[in-house]
């Protein structure tokens, strides 16, 4: 891609970025109060967290039965609360013996 090209693309990306952020401070004066509203903005982030890396965890591996395995570590893992540490090293430790025996094995 020339500069020529990648110019306009990256002006119109720096604007729409920059306009998402300065729109709520513009048309939002006052402290928001509205438990609805505080809710859906307060989840959102997780929400849209989620949204973004769970399809990556299952497409990230060379085989969907080892991501699967990595998930269910990694998910047994969190909810006796391990560290996250823990739980990312443990999750790509399961998908790597896994790997390894798919590829033996079959």
């Amino acid at each position: 891609m020339s500069y020529a090209s990648f110019l306009p693309y990256l002006l119109v990306m720096a604007l729409v970025t920059y306009a998402v952020r300065v729109i709520p401070l513009v048309l939002v004066k006052k402290k928001i109060e509205n438990r609805f509203i505080l809710s859906f903005l307060h989840y959102m982030p997780y929400a849209v967290l989620s949204v973004m890396t769970v399809p990556a965890v299952f497409y990230a591996t060379g085989n969907v039965y080892s991501a699967i395995v990595g998930v269910i570590v990694a998910l047994i893992l969190a909810f006796f609360k391990r560290s996250l540490l823990l739980v990312a090293a443990s999750a790509s430790a399961a998908v790597l013996i896994a790997e390894l025996v798919i590829r033996y094995l079959f």
